[in-house]
């Protein structure tokens, strides 16, 4: 069965436990990427009050709050383990798009999962490249980006920033104020997961 919502002028989809987000050339079409090892780190791995997104929800939240029409999911890299291709199946049928950090061979051994250059050099291949998207939704605490964010603001194309943990969100970004940032825990309710679903870290 086929369930069917209108979102801000985003009409999604899903089908077959994926979602298929659909859209038309009117709208507002904002981009999400999502440093997913802080993510991740931030709320099934945090010491106090460990919680799990349900990423499905958080995906349709992406797109009814925020318009984004692409989302992409970063990763530090590719592992081979059944469990973390259940994981990787999890993100892409929750609507998100998997982007994996590439490595040398003689890094195999002694691979990291920072993707924080991996997103700043795609968000401004976008921009050079002039493609058709409003605005820039970050999920992420790492204070790394905090250029990025800055040089964003001044072009207008930045909408906001999204800390996985309160605690460990870095303190550069405190003076952009409320309108560029908010805490997941604040829509802890709208965006994790329940009972009777699964979910990344679960």
């Amino acid at each position: 069965m086929s369930t069917f919502a209108l979102a801000v002028g985003i009409l999604w989809r899903v089908i077959d436990k994926k979602i298929i987000i659909m859209t038309n050339n009117e709208q507002v079409k904002n981009l999400a990427f999502l440093d997913g090892q802080n993510l991740h780190m931030g709320t099934a791995k945090r010491e106090i009050n460990p919680w799990s997104i349900d990423l499905m929800r958080f995906r349709v939240y992406l797109a009814e709050k925020y318009n984004v029409v692409k989302a992409f999911y970063h990763l530090g890299y590719l592992q081979d383990s059944s469990r973390a291709q259940e994981i990787y199946e999890r993100i892409q049928n929750a609507g998100f798009i998997l982007v994996f950090r590439q490595h040398s061979e003689a890094m195999i051994g002694n691979k990291k999962g920072n993707v924080d250059s991996d997103i700043i050099f795609s968000v401004m291949k976008r921009l050079y490249k002039k493609e058709d998207f409003e605005k820039i939704i970050l999920v992420s605490g790492d204070g790394d980006y905090k250029s990025l964010v800055d040089f964003l603001i001044e072009e207008n194309k930045f909408e906001k920033m999204l800390f996985p943990n309160k605690k460990f969100a870095s303190s550069l970004y405190k003076k952009l104020g409320s309108r560029y940032f908010d805490y997941l825990e604040n829509i802890k309710d709208k965006i994790g997961v329940k009972k009777e679903k699964g979910s990344l870290g679960s």
